[in-house]
């Protein structure tokens, strides 16, 4: 028994002797891994902004009735250019009939008040020339009947108006709506047998048409709060329609908001700019837009790229690996400065010639994409 255990551990043995053996020899013949090294550069780096939005007209009208009624006619499309005073609908009134009815009675009550006092001036003045009455009581007859003339006179017009919207139309009087500035229509949200309301200081009534003035356009957008303090009225900015990705447009700032908004989580403060547009282009009112503001740069700095910097995980400060000799590197911390995302400014750390080890290697399919 005790012989059997002693060959079992001997077999053992040898098996754990031949797995070290190998062990052993696959590591010392593993191949030294080789790692790609850059140098540091010479660049110029700029940081920007980026501000989504729209581009929208400087000068947007909403054109609505003073009169509530019923849309007659609309003479316009959207899409058409007019100049201020151009006609662009006309409503017809439909009469409130209590009003109306009221109106009508106060016509009756001022005719029997104006007959009354004509009958009283027409005496007193043959009595006055006669001598029987003072001059001051035909003056004061006289001046009760053309009260009561006047009276009338404004009973009359007020049913007219109500009737049919305005004193001197006809049975189907219209009232007018009215270019307000010269532009292109942009929405006409009505059409003809509409019902609308009336603009006054309870409601803001029913908008006919929309007119912009399409020659002067402005960007609307938003940065975020950590942006908004190297920006300022009157700097000169890019914009970039999503509908015209191949073209930039010139704009200057003209509004940076006081207050920011807080959106998911975020503070977004509001800008507007000035956008100068050329007249080859055509362009539409509510195009997505994006506007690049230049917030710091700087010439002819020492820089590396920013896919060479490795985080301490414990101080999160950033460091390279710089080749010291045959495949041996070492740490080197470094002071960052300005970043553009792509580049990265180096105060500290690493001078010109340095080699620096590039250690997120791309993958086999990335490299073939880069020989290609």
């Amino acid at each position: 028994m005790n012989k059997t255990v002693k060959i079992s551990l001997v077999i053992v043995v040898i098996i754990l002797l031949a797995f070290v053996l190998k062990y052993f020899k696959d590591a010392n013949s593993k191949a030294i891994e080789d790692f790609k090294v850059e140098e540091p550069f010479y660049t110029n780096i700029n940081t920007k902004a980026v501000a989504t939005g729209k581009l929208n007209p400087e000068e947007e009208v909403e054109l609505k009735p003073q009169i509530s009624g019923i849309v007659d006619k609309i003479l316009v499309e959207e899409g058409d250019i007019v100049k201020k005073g151009d006609l662009i609908a006309k409503i017809r009134v439909v009469p409130n009939e209590q009003s109306l009815v009221g109106a009508g009675s106060r016509i009756a009550s001022t005719k029997l008040s104006f007959e009354n006092a004509k009958v009283l001036y027409e005496r007193n003045k043959i009595l006055f020339e006669k001598g029987v009455i003072s001059k001051q009581d035909f003056e004061n007859s006289e001046l009760a009947y053309r009260q009561a003339k006047e009276n009338l006179s404004q009973a009359q017009n007020d049913y007219q108006i109500i009737k049919q919207g305005s004193v001197s139309g006809g049975t189907s009087a219209n009232t007018n709506i009215i270019a307000q500035i010269a532009g292109t229509i942009l929405e006409i949200p009505v059409r003809e047998g509409d019902q609308v309301i009336e603009s006054n200081n309870f409601n803001a009534g029913t908008t006919i048409a929309t007119i912009a003035d399409m020659s002067h356009m402005i960007f609307e957008g938003k940065v975020d709060e950590a942006e908004v303090g190297k920006i300022k009225e009157g700097k000169e900015i890019k914009i970039i329609l999503g509908a015209i990705a191949d073209k930039t447009f010139p704009a200057t700032l003209t509004f940076v908001a006081p207050k920011g908004i807080e959106e998911n989580g975020a503070v977004q403060f509001t800008i507007k700019a000035n956008v100068t547009l050329d007249a080859t282009t055509n362009i539409r009112a509510g195009y997505s837009a994006n506007a690049e503001i230049d917030l710091e740069s700087k010439n002819k700095v020492l820089a590396i790229k920013e896919a060479l910097l490795q985080y301490n995980r414990i101080t999160e400060k950033p460091f390279v690996e710089i080749l010291e000799g045959e495949n041996k590197y070492k740490k080197q911390d470094v002071t960052l400065g300005l970043s553009d995302g792509i580049n990265v400014e180096i105060t500290e750390g690493v001078k010109k010639g340095d080699k620096i080890k590039v250690w997120n290697k791309a993958s086999k399919d990335n490299e073939d994409e880069d020989k290609k």
